[in-house]
């Protein structure tokens, strides 16, 4: 009876045991994959009281923190997701770009949205700079700008109160060290800042400032395209 006993339970540790590598198995053949939905599952609730809430909440600023989005970092944004400091949202139709834009440049914000790149930043007033990662996905966060941002295109922002519209004038390559293209202007503009295919340079997109409208007023389209999913509009088929 006792080697019986013993022989089940020798049976039951070898199952688990090999139910676990398979499980690590396949995490490490689909690691990019969930990763990728981990991202895309964040579809935060943007309101008016939400967008108000974020900008009372404290913000990091450190883009030297600033890390590259591994499996573990995207893991523990997911898991603090709640804490994120939303203030509003970004909208590129041309390149399917749809994303909440979060206060500061934290891993946790960056690896779920576009971030802030300076405190105290207004929609329409100076030099809006949002930064974004570049992932091996071309359909996620700031992918879309390398692969089809072009000059003429339209950006919207929105803070559920108002739509900011911009005309995309200036996509170039800059170094790194580049950090003034950032910096506070008198004149309105966006600045959108992603990593180059290495990581080594950046894609700086800017936009002119053109109008500032009611949200109720804004067109329907634009309207229907803030309403829609955070950058899950456009799928792996459309490349």
């Amino acid at each position: 009876m006792a080697q019986k006993k013993t022989h089940r339970v020798r049976r039951l540790l070898t199952q688990i045991g090999l139910g676990l590598v398979i499980l690590i198995s396949l995490g490490l053949i689909f690691n990019e994959q969930i990763k990728d939905w981990m991202i895309t599952s964040y579809q935060p609730k943007v309101t008016q009281a939400s967008v108000k809430q974020g900008h009372q909440q404290p913000a990091d600023y450190d883009f030297k923190a600033v890390k590259s989005l591994d499996f573990s970092t995207v893991a523990k944004a997911r898991w603090n997701s709640n804490h994120l400091a939303i203030v509003g949202e970004l909208l590129i139709p041309d390149d399917d770009v749809h994303l909440p834009i979060g206060q500061g440049v934290s891993n946790d914000t960056l690896a779920l949205a576009a971030g802030t790149m300076r405190s105290n930043q207004q929609m329409g007033t100076g030099n809006y700079a949002l930064a974004g990662h570049h992932m091996t996905s071309k359909t996620i966060l700031f992918s879309p700008l390398y692969w089809k941002a072009r000059v003429g295109q339209t950006i919207y922002l929105s803070d559920q109160h108002n739509v900011y519209e911009y005309k995309m004038t200036v996509r170039k390559f800059i170094p790194a060290t580049d950090v003034q293209v950032v910096d506070q202007t008198k004149k309105p503009m966006i600045t959108l800042i992603t990593c180059d295919a290495t990581g080594a340079n950046r894609l700086m997109i800017r936009g002119s400032y053109v109008r500032k409208m009611a949200y109720k007023n804004a067109p329907s389209q634009v309207k229907k395209e803030f309403a829609a999913k955070f950058n899950n509009r456009y799928t792996e088929a459309d490349e």
